[in-house]
């Protein structure tokens, strides 16, 4: 018995290094271009790389019809934020390094795991589908 406890110990400690890993990595993506001021008209002329190169880069990492593309402060980095919606109909999330050109993370929003943000130009029916979750 003691042996199985101490099986299922290693396991489970194993299991939350793992999960910690995994979350620090994603924490941990850092940019080209330090960001120490929040004064958004000035992030433009900080820019190294263009926002149509950012887009470009994007859609190559991510196939699709781009949603959204804005520049941002993201964890004190200069970075491109590129909203793609994929053939799936899922929205990828892409940062690029708005300094290297880099892809420093992507993100998908799973249709049913997230909350759907609805903006002036979505549809009627998406709206009402939205007002029903």
């Amino acid at each position: 018995m003691k042996k199985i406890n101490t099986i299922i110990g290693s396991i489970v400690l194993t299991t939350f290094i793992a999960i910690g890993g995994v979350f620090a990595q994603q924490a941990k993506h850092t940019g080209s271009i330090q960001v120490n001021n929040d004064n958004e008209a000035e992030y433009a002329s900080m820019a190294t790389i263009s926002l149509d190169s950012a887009i470009q880069t994007a859609l190559n990492q991510v196939p699709g019809k781009v949603l959204k593309a804005e520049i941002e402060n993201e964890n004190g980095y200069l970075v491109y934020g590129v909203e793609i919606v994929k053939a799936d109909k899922q929205i990828a999330d892409v940062k690029v390094d708005a300094g290297n050109g880099k892809i420093l993370k992507v993100d998908v929003d799973h249709k049913d795991h997230n909350v759907h943000e609805v903006h002036e130009e979505d549809s009627d029916n998406e709206r009402e589908e939205v007002s029903e979750r």
